[in-house]
């Protein structure tokens, strides 16, 4: 019987660096699993993606190690491909928000197991202009934390690290003035922080977004604050946001497109890395168009499927 074949790329500085003594270990995993592997660590910027982009040989699956920025470059290679096969993903970076929506677990042997047990399921993802993002686009307050705080910083506190770097921005409060258009409905309004996502937490923080995220249903979850006028609106704001209590400045809802006009030119982030800027930007969700090995376990909790067989 012919072998099943995988390629298999790596980000060797993602998180702590500590994947290195357990490749030889994940890599017999999929050996045993009757799998040929071809390994790719990662050099530079982009290498994940231009790997998957212009690969030749019929591989049957991909597997990738490292953290948001590596997955997200893997996920934009496949979405240029016609063939588009499967991804098997072992979290090794400082948050790994997407992993844990999953439920793909963080230790890396166990998650090369999942690789190899699992199956694959149709994912969303997201397009924010021409570019891809696999969980979240965002704007405004804190949204360059993650990109201007250096690997080293977050290898070394973790997630403390976008704390320290997001605190030193509570005196800025950027404004925005946008034109949001949606589903047939339009808001105008001055903003301070939005973001559209797929996923169950954002830098860390659970519950933030909303309790029934589900990944294969072609919607975004869509979060938007605005601008207080006064600075102790933001204890309310943040009280909403963490504990979804009500609070009239911010607007939350579920669209599969989104239109953004703003009166000036507005930074944004994709899983966070920098972006690109735009004054007219659209996002769009690309229902099921990417396949991530998963649990079958975990269908329950991430699929619309999942949740139509559990009430059968």
């Amino acid at each position: 019987m012919k072998r099943k074949q995988m390629l298999f790329i790596y980000n060797p500085n993602a998180g702590r660096g500590t994947f290195a003594p357990k490749l030889s270990d994940v890599i017999d995993t999929f050996v045993k699993a009757d799998y040929e592997v071809v390994v790719r660590p990662t050099q530079a910027r982009l290498d994940a993606y231009e790997e998957v982009k212009s690969f030749r040989y019929p591989y049957d699956i991909v597997g990738c190690c490292g953290g948001d920025g590596t997955l997200d470059e893997v996920v934009a290679g496949m979405i240029t491909r016609t063939d588009r096969i499967p991804i098997g993903y072992i979290p090794t970076g400082t948050v790994n928000d997407f992993a844990s929506s999953l439920h793909i677990p963080k230790l890396p042997l166990k998650a090369a197991q999942q690789i190899v047990d699992g199956f694959p399921f149709p994912c969303d993802i997201g397009q924010l202009g021409e570019h891809t993002f696999v969980y979240v686009a965002a704007f405004g307050m804190f949204t360059d934390v993650s990109y201007e705080t250096n690997q080293q910083t977050k290898n070394v506190l973790g997630q403390a690290a976008y704390l320290l770097e997001g605190v030193k921005r509570l005196s800025k409060l950027p404004k925005h003035h946008i034109r949001i258009t949606y589903d047939g409905n339009t808001i105008e309004d001055e903003f301070i922080f939005g973001m559209i996502t797929n996923s169950k937490s954002v830098g860390g923080f659970r519950g933030i977004i909303g309790r029934k995220v589900l990944f294969d249903d072609g919607k975004f979850e869509v979060t938007l604050v605005k601008y207080p006028k006064k600075l102790a609106d933001l204890q309310g704001i943040v009280n909403g946001l963490v504990l979804q209590n009500k609070d009239d400045h911010i607007y939350q809802f579920r669209a599969s497109e989104i239109t953004f006009d703003a009166f000036e030119e507005i930074a944004w982030t994709r899983d966070g890395e920098y972006g690109g800027t735009y004054e007219h930007v659209e996002v769009k969700n690309l229902k099921q168009a990417i396949k991530i090995v998963v649990n079958q376990n975990a269908l329950s909790s991430i699929s619309e499927q999942g949740k139509e067989s559990g009430r059968r």
